[in-house]
């Protein structure tokens, strides 16, 4: 074993890049590329450069990350999943975020059995399917809680393929709906639904103190063990699904939901698996993805496309107002953080809350959505 596929220079080249990343995305130019696409990359880099182990060369510590690491990172998001907070979003948003949600379905089976990407991508196109559903309903931990599942990360360069285009065609959407409500305006007026106005509950100070990590390392653990139990028990029960459900469960407990730090740590668990997911992309592999990568951006866009239009139909029905219809589309396609940049744009301070939590509630059924479309395909 030569020092480059030493597991601890190996982690902490992995543990540098995050580092690197996070402070790229915060430049200008960063910041359009998000650091979750940079950690890729500059691995990818590193990895084709031969500093780093590739995926031909894969070593263990790759193997554990996937495993172990990849999966926790999923079960500490959701922990900030607070199911109690959702309904205080008001019906309307609810209602619209869900009809939103089965707009996503529609759209991506729809596209399926039109444009057919299975004949290009063979038999990863439903798991393609599957994440895609995930992550526009929810956003990237059901996007990764389904492609651990099936193992869908270690193909590197279609992974890292499936999230660029998913990047362009999200930044494409937040452009569609901003110009939503302008353009529907034209020839169908809308009316402005009151949202429920509740006082932010998120906690600003979410530093990680040793009481909260002791009981994190506990509970993370824990749950992984008997996810592990239950899916040698029942086999057929999805391993990621049991730890997701485990984390939205454990979240609703007043004692779980006051622990600091869950999410950062959970998000820094996804760029070091992220990182790994770069190690794997090998550019002798890079040709095979231009007419995949065509493939990948017309399937994508075209059900992002009729999702719009399933969304602003069933939620003409319900609620004709054009600036929360595209403020939830948002959530969905782009998820929380792109929803509440909308409603500032719209001046609608009133759903910028609200907008948070439709988000967080996609995040508790985007990985259930994702699941029930590969198995429908």
């Amino acid at each position: 074993m030569t020092f480059l596929e030493n597991p601890v220079y190996v982690l902490g080249v992995l543990c540098l890049m995050v580092v690197l990343s996070i402070y790229a995305a915060k430049t200008k130019v960063g910041s359009k590329v998000g650091a979750a696409l940079l950690v890729i990359l500059f691995t990818a880099l590193l990895a084709n450069l031969k500093f780093i182990p590739s995926a031909s060369n894969s070593i263990a510590l790759y193997d554990g990350v996937f495993t172990y690491l990849a999966p926790l990172s999923i079960f500490y998001l959701l922990l900030g999943v607070n199911l109690q907070s959702i309904k205080k979003a008001g019906a309307p948003m609810i209602i619209l975020f869900l009809l939103g949600s089965l707009a996503t379905v529609f759209g991506i089976l729809i596209s399926w059995f039109l444009l057919t990407p299975q004949t290009v991508l063979g038999d990863d196109a439903a798991i393609i399917a599957g994440m895609l559903t995930g992550t526009y309903t929810g956003g990237s931990v059901n996007f990764n809680a389904i492609a651990l599942e099936y193992g869908f990360q270690e193909k590197g360069i279609l992974y890292a393929g499936t999230i660029a285009v998913d990047n362009v065609v999200t930044t494409l959407w937040i452009i569609v709906t901003l110009a939503i409500p302008a353009v529907l305006r034209t020839f169908w007026k809308d009316k402005k639904v009151q949202a429920v106005k509740i006082k932010s509950e998120t906690n600003e100070n979410d530093a990680l103190d040793l009481h909260s990590l002791m009981w994190l390392a506990f509970l993370g653990i824990g749950c992984f063990f008997l996810s592990d139990l239950i899916k040698q028990l029942l086999p057929k029960v999805p391993f990621i699904l049991t730890l997701s459900t485990l984390g939205i469960l454990l979240a609703q407990l007043p004692f779980v939901a006051k622990l600091k730090g869950s999410h950062s740590l959970g998000l820094y668990l996804v760029y070091l698996f992220l990182a790994v997911i770069g190690a794997y992309c090998e550019l002798s592999a890079v040709i095979e993805l231009k007419e995949v990568g065509l493939t990948l951006l017309g399937f994508t866009a075209f059900a992002v496309f009729l999702h719009g239009i399933f969304t602003i139909l069933l939620g003409s029905l319900a609620y004709r107002d054009w600036e929360m219809i595209s403020i939830v589309s948002q959530a969905n396609i782009g998820g929380g953080t792109t929803a509440i940049a909308l409603a500032e744009s719209f001046h609608r301070k009133e759903l910028v809350l609200p907008a948070i939590l439709v988000g967080t509630l996609g995040n508790a059924v985007g990985t259930y959505l994702g699941f029930l479309v590969v198995g429908i395909l």
